[in-house]
């Protein structure tokens, strides 16, 4: 795991100077790499190339980046792992080629000289982030893996052309223009994040996953995919048969395996849910040793699942440490989030996310997380109650005038008739979504059904004094699925799941410069698991039928099948006690950025300081663009 960053101008720089505003940009990118740096720069072709090392495969200067082929003619600076040399290296061995070492990046480079930058690309298995220099050619190419585990940023303004792992190296680029994008703005807003292709600046892009951009001078950057994942579904539901059980297994073996290879300690986080569980699991049956295994533990019951994680890792037999925090510990986080995230980023499992990371890289430099199992193989609670909920909207008469009278109840009362409420029903917190039920009566597609459900706030462009909310892509192409559960799995694959939950791991991993990786997110995993009818993953109240079985195999069914549990802290509670004043010097601040009306939003604090309602997604939203913005706004 590392960090790249590089440019590449007409600007006809020397180059010292060259090597001084990419030693400068890589530098921000300490704590993705603190084990190595290397920095390359081509005066004569105005190219800057940088990479920061956390060394985990090849830790011998063999693997010092950036990396130049055999050939000579190819530069590469790469930020991932991938596990496809048993495949790849001995076709490459036949064209000649001598390997210096055993590094992964050495593999990749090799292969994009003999076979071609996509054709190689599509061979690789595993997570990554490249920027690749053709010097015959003289052009440069930017790929980013098919989930978009990985993360690139790029920037083409004014004749300069610069890419980093993290915005905060971009930002150090020549030229670089910090202007903040009004429609980027408006997403954040609606969903907590930023998606791709949007960053919280206007002369900045997230690549997308699964492309490959190339770029020459006197010319506009290119992109076009190599992987798309609607002809992966189109292609998978071709064959009209289910994988069985003894197939999926031996794949999700296989992942789990190759994501074990590494040169340096190794473990994994685990919650004593499904996923993670299983990925434990799959560990230890292949590990001769006790697997390390991390859980961060909270003393409010309703945020604890280390009792869960505790009673798994003692069934499979692992080195279980696990932390209990208090709320201190969890606010300490919060100053430190702006640098983690360097955009407005608003996911509250942020916080619990980086205390794991940290504990875990007190004792290993590689983490396996179960992150993905729920986009994949159906595990939300909305993809479990969202079609149940669309068809009875469907019948419903007066739907609006129900919406109405629902606004219109008070939150005590909500909030005591959801006592009396099954527990998989109390994990969607009803009495908090009285604004989102209403919304949802008035939907008129899936795709709003879905879009409202996923809200932080219901109507953004209320906030802003300008700027609308562009429409995602994704939701233009879900028309080839034809049930709600599949339509929402999609759009999550390709916006939620890489710009929220990948974007969580990464920064909280990195900052603590421990690699994460997700063997749950195997491309070839992603696709077996689109072979798989909607029907064939949910029964009932539990999705993810197919990780459920082969997980029966490993651990008792007791120990993993209870109700949903999020990942996240009491902010609700904290945001009325001991993060009040913090809140209220934020949102009551004179210093909003110009695009926002503050408002509408200290309006909605005052609902929430006074018990009326739980607006904590809604208000951490506004807090941490806040926060983004008084750090960064300069």
């Amino acid at each position: 795991m590392c960090g790249i960053t590089g440019f590449i101008t007409a600007k006809n720089l020397s180059t010292e100077e060259l090597k001084n505003r990419l030693d400068s940009m890589n530098t921000a990118l300490t704590h993705r790499g603190p084990d190595d740096a290397g920095l390359w720069v081509d005066a004569k072709d105005q190219i800057a190339l940088a990479q920061r090392r956390l060394s985990i495969i090849d830790l011998s200067k063999a693997g010092h980046q950036p990396m130049h082929s055999y050939c000579r003619r190819w530069v590469m600076v790469y930020n991932g792992e991938t596990h496809s040399d048993q495949e790849l290296r001995p076709l490459l061995k036949e064209k000649g080629i001598s390997f210096r070492g055993h590094s992964d990046t050495e593999t990749m480079i090799e292969a994009c000289a003999a076979f071609g930058v996509e054709e190689a690309t599509k061979q690789f298995i595993g997570m990554f982030a490249f920027a690749l220099w053709d010097k015959q050619e003289k052009r440069l190419y930017l790929v980013r893996d098919r989930i978009g585990i990985k993360p690139l940023y790029w920037s083409y303004h004014e004749g300069i052309f610069a890419f980093a792992s993290e915005l905060k190296a971009l930002r150090k680029s020549p030229g670089f223009q910090a202007q903040i994008d009004s429609k980027a703005i408006a997403l954040y807003l609606r969903y907590g994040y930023i998606p791709a292709p949007y960053s919280i600046y206007k002369h900045a892009k997230k690549l997308l996953p699964g492309t490959i951009l190339s770029f020459k001078v006197g010319e506009e950057p290119k992109i076009h995919p190599y992987w798309s994942l609607k002809t992966v579904i189109e292609n998978e539901r071709s064959s009209n048969k289910t994988p069985s059980k003894d197939e999926l297994h031996t794949l999700l073996k296989d992942a789990v395996k190759r994501s074990m290879i590494s040169d340096v300690p190794l473990g994994a986080f685990l919650s004593g849910g499904i996923d993670s569980s299983l990925v434990v699991s799959l560990m230890q049956s292949q590990s001769p040793k006790p697997i390390k295994t991390f859980t961060i533990g909270f003393n409010e019951k309703d945020y604890n699942e280390a009792p869960h994680a505790l009673a798994v890792a003692r069934h499979l037999g692992t080195e279980h440490t696990e932390l209990y925090v208090s709320p201190k510990d969890a606010m300490d986080v919060i100053p430190k989030l702006p640098t983690m995230y360097d955009e407005p980023f608003a996911d509250i499992s942020q916080i619990p996310t980086f205390l794991v990371a940290q504990l875990a890289r007190q004792h290993v430099t590689v983490a396996l997380s179960g992150d993905g199992g729920d986009e994949v193989f159906a595990g939300y609670n909305r993809y479990i109650m969202g079609e149940k909920i669309w068809q009875k909207c469907q019948r419903l008469p007066a739907r609006k005038i129900i919406g109405k009278i629902l606004s219109h109840t008070p939150h005590p009362v909500w909030k005591a008739l959801e006592k009396l409420l099954p527990a998989r029903y109390k994990a969607l917190r009803p009495s908090d979504r009285i604004a989102q039920i209403t919304q949802i009566l008035s939907s008129k597609t899936a795709e709003d059904l879905y879009l409202t459900l996923v809200s932080q706030w219901l109507e953004p462009e209320s906030l802003l004094k300008v700027g609308l909310e562009p429409k995602l892509d994704a939701y233009k192409e879900t028309a080839f699925l034809n049930e709600t559960i599949e339509k929402m799995q999609y759009i999550d694959t390709l916006t939620y799941l890489p710009d929220d939950v990948l974007t969580k791991v990464d920064r909280a991993t990195m900052y603590a410069s421990l690699e994460a990786r997700v063997p749950l997110l195997d491309h070839r995993v992603v696709a077996m698991g689109w072979r798989y009818s909607s029907l064939e993953k949910i029964q009932g109240p539990n999705g993810k039928l197919p990780l459920r079985e082969i997980l029966k195999d490993y651990v008792p069914n007791e120990l993993f099948n209870r109700p949903k549990m999020g990942f996240g802290v009491p902010v609700h509670d904290w945001l009325r006690g001991p993060l009040r004043e913090w809140a209220d010097d934020l949102l009551n601040s004179s210093d909003f950025p110009t695009m926002v009306d503050p408002k509408p939003i200290r309006k909605v604090w005052r609902e929430h300081l006074e018990g009326k309602a739980n607006h904590q997604n809604a208000l951490w939203t506004i807090l941490m663009l806040q926060a983004w913005y008084k750090q960064w706004k300069d």
